[in-house]
């Protein structure tokens, strides 16, 4: 499914993405790994299980990843001219291995670019809602988008 020109959005669009994900050992371990990061609570199954947690938590930027990442197809798939910025992530509860992730986006503003006018410019507040309906991770993402060729 491709993404949307700027001229086929509005404020207050929702789009609820059909893809859903559940994280597993080997995701956590991989962005862990290939990110170097080191923190034991994604790591070593003995730190976290002596954790407030009891059990690993998901490396949040596999979880700020999923949530832009699952967006793309709905929002920008071929429509993108910049991501310019990810701004308000937040991350209110956690993420645990074997989570099942579902996520929406919302048109929360919309402006036209000065600088480009076959662009204009979008922002979405992201959200990821785990199985148990809490929300994971909220973010606003602004990006440049082509509008629609004439």
């Amino acid at each position: 499914m491709a993404g949307r020109y700027f001229d086929e959005w509005q404020v207050g669009d929702v789009v609820t993405h059909a893809i859903s994900r559940t994280v597993t050992e080997a995701d956590n371990l991989l962005i862990s790994t290939l990110t170097h990061n080191p923190q034991p609570l994604h790591l070593d199954a003995e730190a976290a299980r002596a954790s407030e947690f009891g059990q690993i938590l998901v490396n949040s930027c596999l979880t700020f990843s999923l949530v832009v990442g699952v967006s793309v197809a709905d929002t920008t798939l071929g429509t993108l001219v910049a991501n310019l910025g990810f701004d308000e992530v937040r991350l209110p509860a956690p993420v645990f291995i074997g989570d099942t992730l579902k996520f929406d986006s919302e048109v929360v503003g919309l402006r036209d670019s000065k600088s480009r006018p076959e662009a204009g410019i979008v922002t979405w507040r992201h959200r990821a809602i785990n199985q148990r309906g809490e929300t994971v991770c909220t973010m606003t993402r602004t990006a440049l988008i082509a509008r629609k060729p004439a």
